[in-house]
């Protein structure tokens, strides 16, 4: 898939951000990543609300295959191949996508502001504990015989 491809794909939906992204591209409305465009299809963000969806239309989630194993990314689903050829349930999709973005982003800005007290409470133990890494690293200098 190509650029101009998801630029003409997306057209009825309104406008998206298109991004290189890994081997591919990342698609966005809004500040927010939706899809992503791979060598192995289209893939939409879903989420609990909308995962019975691909699998009532027999998509698989995203994976990808590491040398050790085959890693599944259940956030993102196979675009049914029927979708590309009907624009207006193809803009369906991609709304319901696109908010179980939003709804993924809201689910996670708790994490990080919780994060960020904890850094501002705790500043100091940071330098303590590299400043205890320093001290504890032995320095090696030139070789001396003895005489």
């Amino acid at each position: 898939m190509d650029r101009e491809f998801l630029i003409d794909l997306f057209a009825d939906f309104g406008p998206v951000t298109i991004r290189k992204m890994f081997s591919g591209y990342g698609i966005s409305a809004d500040g927010i990543n939706f899809a992503l465009a791979l060598r192995a299809g289209l893939f939409f963000r879903a989420d609990e609300q909308t995962i019975p969806n691909y699998e009532a239309e027999g998509s698989k989630p995203f994976q990808y295959s590491t040398r050790a194993k085959t890693v599944v990314v259940n956030s993102y689903w196979e675009l049914p191949a029927r979708l590309f050829d009907d624009s207006e349930d193809l803009v369906r999709w991609a709304r319901a996508a696109l908010a179980a973005a939003q709804r993924a982003k809201v689910k996670k800005r708790p994490k990080a502001v919780k994060v960020a007290k904890k850094a501002a409470n705790n500043p100091a133990k940071k330098r303590v504990a590299r400043k205890a890494a320093k001290s504890s690293v032995r320095k090696v200098g030139k070789a001396t015989r003895p005489p």
